[in-house]
């Protein structure tokens, strides 16, 4: 006999996950199937809890963003042109070239074909599609918009995928430029300068002070790095472990926040995707509390996710959103400004959409100025570097010269 672990839908829609004592694999779907349930995952028990912190940072989603972004539109595109949902998950499973994302859509198709919702169907795929995602398809069921609903929801992921690689793009060069000053560095310190340290040796020059710290340091870069290396990864996955932690995280978040430059472009980029999911929540007829909810759970930064789950409990209240962020002191004064100013007009979703546009590029002109300055800062810094230990080599040298003149 064989433990086993399985998820499965039953005929209410309900995720059902657990786990049994059978002899074989098809013996599991066979008593699912029996019970009345759609089999979704079965595998064995041991390989479940066998996976660790490696298999987790190797192990890849099923669909990129890119893709779900492309599926999102194009079930949109064939619930428009009256396809029912079924056959229009069905005409979906010939396009993705993966075979993983053509098991997920399968997985999808029969679930829905089962009687339970997309929304259900989607939820059992846990992260494929986020809370935000399965919970704006749920709204867009439940009002019979479900059309209009991923074409919304499509359009918020293609604007939020494009901030994030626009912040990503912006960092590749200064990301690429300080490795090549590192292992520059690393090569002058740990090759170049033990060269010249066995020449002076050979000659019995006394180093200056300079000169013997730089030696220093190449020696122990070539002595110890590999125990280097080691520390660095130990500080790596204690640092990871760190922010699993709810207060710790807390801890790092508030301490960045406060960070004058760092602090800024968070607050920034948060209130732009803040933004973003509730306006594009609240258009989908989900009621602010529940779009509240929704959104902080998609918040980068623990700290201002905080902030919006009391201002939750302000809105709860009888208070306006403008005021109940304001509380915190932790978002712009120009976002809370044109969120109140939504209310009073009583447009706060096209308003909150107008906030998350004028702070996504907001976010894109301060990358801008600090990558301005970063560059010009590297090379002066890796200039000065190498001047030193170029001074710390050129040192000894001129001391020779002078003794045999």
């Amino acid at each position: 006999m064989t433990l086993f672990h399985y998820k499965a839908i039953t005929p209410s829609g309900e995720v059902l996950e657990g786990q049994m004592d059978v002899a074989s694999h098809d013996e599991v779907v066979n008593k699912l199937q029996d019970a009345g349930n759609i089999p979704l995952d079965v595998r064995d028990a041991a390989s479940v809890e066998s996976k660790g912190l490696l298999a987790a940072l190797l192990k890849k989603p099923t669909l990129t963003d890119a893709q779900v972004v492309q599926f999102t539109q194009q079930l949109a595109t064939l619930l428009g042109a009256g396809q029912p949902l079924d056959r229009a998950l069905q005409i979906l499973l010939d396009l993705p070239e993966s075979e993983k994302a053509r098991n997920l859509l399968e997985r999808v198709r029969d679930v829905v074909r089962g009687g339970a919702t997309l929304s259900d169907a989607l939820e059992a795929e846990r992260g494929t599609f986020s809370r935000l995602y399965v919970n704006m398809v749920r709204a867009g069921e439940a009002g019979g918009s479900l059309e209009d609903t991923l074409r919304r929801l499509a359009d918020y992921l293609e604007r939020s995928r494009a901030l994030k690689s626009s912040v990503i793009n912006a960092l590749i060069y200064p990301a690429f430029l300080v490795g090549m000053v590192l292992v520059s560095l690393f090569v002058l310190l740990v090759v170049v300068v033990p060269q010249f340290e066995q020449m002076f040796a050979d000659m019995d020059v006394q180093l200056p002070l300079l000169t013997r710290i730089v030696v220093g340091v190449g020696s122990a870069l070539q002595t110890f790095w590999p125990l280097i290396l080691f520390g660095i990864f130990v500080l790596v996955a204690w640092l990871r472990r760190q922010m699993a932690e709810a207060e710790s995280r807390m801890a790092i978040d508030e301490r960045l926040l406060r960070t004058r430059i760092v602090g800024e472009l968070l607050r920034k980029l948060e209130t732009a995707r803040l933004s973003r999911t509730l306006g594009t929540l609240l258009k989908n007829g989900v009621p602010l509390l529940g779009a509240m909810t929704v959104a902080r759970n998609v918040m980068g930064n623990a700290a201002l996710g905080l902030a919006v789950e009391k201002a939750a409990e302000e809105v709860k209240t009888g208070s306006g959103l403008g005021f109940a962020l304001g509380q915190s002191k932790q978002f712009p004064k120009l976002a809370l400004q044109m969120i109140s100013v939504g209310e009073e007009s009583g447009e706060l979703d096209t308003m909150l959409l107008k906030v998350a546009d004028t702070f996504d590029v907001e976010v894109r002109n301060t990358l801008e100025r600090l990558l301005a300055a970063l560059v010009p800062v590297t090379t002066v810094v890796m200039t000065v570097v190498v001047a030193i230990i170029m001074m710390a080599i050129i040192l000894p040298i001129l001391t020779l010269t002078s003794s045999i003149q």
